[in-house]
């Protein structure tokens, strides 16, 4: 099989759907495939015509010069699709119908996405919270889904005093100010913080960050790494106790299993597919759900009130014993039965060897409400404080 996968060309920093791209075009090749990867220039979803009419031509393998692509199978980013609603329609009425790899439901291009879905081979999500989600929005039929896997990775010492580590691009999305201002109420506790990720891709809100940091006095005890790699990334999680993905939105949250399998337990935001990253390896042998490496935090109401919220959570953390041991002991537990990368390629492969069978696709939007999720954070010693209602995608 020749699998041609287009990828946006303009997300740089270490992002989970890139290790996802990158992790899945190596997968199928071990597995025989013969998989093209081609960087696709622009500012998707807000590409130009130039880059969009690009797009086209790969699409429609219509490319001046482009050899004979009879048996290529087509795998496009979501990031891509949302962007190119009229190409990936006009590639299907070529009778070149593309698949498109979701990552995430897009925030600000809806329509788009609605339409490029409907043209479609047919969707495979990353997680099964983007895939309840586009059906909820779109009323779209089933999509597949091919969760991400973890690479084995060594155990992570721990630092004394506790350490605790928040690993994402600084981004509005990713709420480092949240962290910032839920750390510093619990300056009269011992620990040092990290905040490792990519200051380039928002430098605005990446100044924003450090200014918080110093306007609390906190610079010697929270540090902004920038994004790092290899043995320097190792050394920050090897040091690490707890990590923290508090993002307003995320369609699964691969850094929680990468801090799972160090044995770091995480605290997440209730409503995104972080949850379903939290819970992958909680699993006993009979399958069923056992203590969770972490906890997932209900952030809803005003934002004002979010960093009491947080901070009374990781405050909770550190002074209860009983609670850090709970947590990690889970955490070890989830180490052992995180699934591998071979599961998650093996599954690609097979859903784009199938016979495309497109579902019926609706023919208008379908709006419905958010499902809300109203859950009460536990720990060793009983309820921990949460806001109430639900934190939805934004």
């Amino acid at each position: 099989m020749h699998v041609r996968f287009l990828i946006p060309g303009n997300i740089r920093h270490n992002s989970g759907g890139n290790v996802y791209n990158a992790r899945i075009a190596q997968g199928l090749r071990s597995l025989g495939a013969d998989v093209e990867v081609l960087t696709v220039d622009g500012s998707w979803p807000e590409a130009g015509a130039n880059e969009r009419r690009r797009l086209g031509s790969l699409l429609s393998a219509h490319e001046p010069g482009a050899e004979s692509t009879a048996g290529t199978v087509t795998l496009v980013d979501g990031l891509i699709a949302c962007g190119a609603a009229d190409e990936l329609e006009a590639a299907a009425a070529a009778s070149h119908p593309a698949w498109v790899l979701l990552h995430m439901p897009s925030p600000t291009h809806r329509d788009g996405e609605r339409r490029a879905l409907r043209a479609a081979a047919g969707v495979i999500c990353t997680s099964s919270s983007a895939a309840a989600h586009i059906s909820e929005r779109h009323g779209a039929p089933p999509s597949r889904v091919a969760l991400p896997g973890t690479d084995p990775a060594t155990l992570a010492a721990g630092s004394q005093p506790p350490h605790i580590i928040a690993v994402a691009a600084l981004l509005p999305n990713k709420c480092q100010l949240l962290v910032v201002a839920a750390l510093a109420k619990l300056q009269d506790l011992a620990w040092t913080a990290s905040l490792v990720g990519t200051v380039d891709a928002d430098p605005a809100y990446a100044a924003q960050v450090g200014a918080a940091i110093s306007s609390h006095g906190l610079d010697d005890r929270i540090r902004l790494t920038g994004q790092l790699a290899g043995g320097k990334l190792a050394e920050e999680w090897h040091r690490a106790d707890l990590t923290l993905l508090v993002s307003r939105a995320e369609a699964f949250g691969l850094v929680v299993t990468e801090s799972l399998a160090r044995g770091i337990p995480a605290i997440v935001r209730e409503g995104t597919g972080a949850v379903e990253a939290l819970g992958i390896g909680n699993r006993t042998p009979e399958g069923k759900a056992d203590a969770l490496p972490g906890t997932a935090v209900v952030l809803d109401g005003p934002e004002q009130n979010h960093p009491d919220v947080l901070a009374a959570v990781i405050r909770k953390w550190l002074l209860d014993p009983g609670l850090r041991a709970e947590w990690q002991t889970a955490a070890l537990g989830a180490r052992e039965q995180l699934p591998g990368w071979d599961p998650t390629a093996r599954k690609v492969l097979a859903i784009l060897e199938a016979p495309i069978s497109r579902a019926p696709f609706p023919d208008a939007s379908v709006h419905r409400a958010a499902p809300v999720h109203e859950t009460t954070v536990h720990g060793a010693s009983g309820p921990m404080p949460t806001a109430t209602g639900t934190a939805g995608a934004q």
